[in-house]
């Protein structure tokens, strides 16, 4: 039993190292410059040389007037060596594989060839200028040597394991910690991670959607979103996208545009909540003062002072609002529609616009 859950653990983990694009993370981290001066900035799951959130923040360094970065990584990283990696810079073959953290405290060009770069940045942890040390254990981000990094962090940003998103995310709000992390939206859905959103804790970031990552060799392939490059690396897709965060950005605080008009004839009630059915965001009412039950995208403009958030209309969660068992016996939403057959939508949001415009 406990080889099959190694293995399975094993499984997982690989399954999870997705190694986001550099233009992916300067697209966001623009919108939050002015969170960044003077303040400590951990990627607790990311390999320094490999990761492009390290190397974000240490070629940006002095211009978003960092004081401190720290990276770690997990051991036994399947894609690791395949950039300039630690071993290059440590010269030790035999410590790959090896957990490490780097702590950057000064970045200039060392080498003088005018430029700041990478090998800037190995030659200044080569010198001792920065620290590139051995973990004693074994780099997750839940390891007591590698809390105790973040207890010393302003702000945190990372794309963490995927299955490990809802516990990842528990961890920085009980550390009362900033962060841009990068998930999919169905977590936007989970019953745990919801609640944080309704309630105004966390929110999402500025972009969304397509995103492309590269994954490890060991990655098997799909029929879809799934291909390899001219240089033999693996890359995957998807489409759904999001940065979760608690810093407030300009994009939280600019109100839909509603063009549309409340029709009771074009917009279905539901059967089992008191509410409307709202297939798609451009065709939000502005006059409707009730509640409606509007996509999941709905997330990504999300204006609070627009808005109020009452629920989520599939599973436990709907359950929780009062969402009675529709025909299938089950708690989620449910319409007829005009052929008289019963529809029960993907997973809608319940809000309610806190000012309708009247006549």
């Amino acid at each position: 039993m406990a080889s099959n859950q190694s293995l399975n653990k094993a499984k997982t983990a690989k399954e999870d190292e997705f190694y986001t694009r550099l233009e992916d993370i300067e697209n966001e981290m623009r919108h939050y410059r002015k969170h960044f001066k003077g303040k400590t900035v951990l990627c607790n799951c990311d390999d320094p040389f490999e990761s492009n959130f390290f190397k974000y923040f240490v070629l940006n360094f002095n211009r978003l007037g960092l004081k401190k970065l720290v990276a770690t990584c997990y051991a036994g990283s399947s894609i690791a060596g395949t950039q300039l990696s630690l071993f290059d810079v440590i010269g030790d073959e035999s410590k790959k594989n090896t957990p490490y953290k780097a702590i950057v405290t000064n970045v200039y060009d060392i080498t003088g060839d005018g430029g700041i770069d990478m090998f800037d940045v190995a030659a200044l942890f080569k010198s001792g200028e920065n620290l590139l040390e051995e973990l004693d254990g074994n780099g997750d981000f839940r390891s007591r040597e590698c809390i105790e990094l973040l207890d010393q962090a302003d702000i945190v940003v990372t794309n963490p394991p995927f299955s490990l998103f809802r516990e990842y995310i528990d961890l920085l709000l009980s550390k009362k910690k900033s962060f841009i992390v990068l998930g999919s939206e169905n977590n936007v859905t989970y019953k745990d991670i919801f609640p944080l959103l309704r309630d105004n804790q966390i929110w999402l970031g500025h972009n969304s959607g397509d995103m492309s990552f590269r994954v490890p060799d060991s990655y098997q392939p799909r029929d879809t979103r799934f291909w390899i490059d001219e240089k033999g690396q693996k890359w995957r897709s998807f489409g759904n996208m999001v940065w979760f965060t608690n810093l407030d950005i300009k994009r939280r605080h600019e109100s839909m545009i509603l063009v549309k008009r409340f029709n009771a004839d074009a917009y279905p009630r539901y059967e089992n909540y008191d509410a409307i059915d709202v297939s798609r965001i451009e065709d939000i009412p502005f006059d409707y003062a009730g509640v409606m039950g509007v996509p999941l995208t709905f997330m990504r403009t999300h204006d609070p002072k627009q808005f109020r958030i009452i629920g989520f209309g599939k599973g436990i969660l709907a359950k929780e609002i009062g969402v009675s068992k529709n025909y299938r016996g089950r708690c989620d939403l449910a319409f007829r529609t005009e052929s008289g057959k019963y529809k029960c939508p993907y997973g809608r949001i319940l809000v309610q616009n806190l000012q309708p415009e009247t006549d």
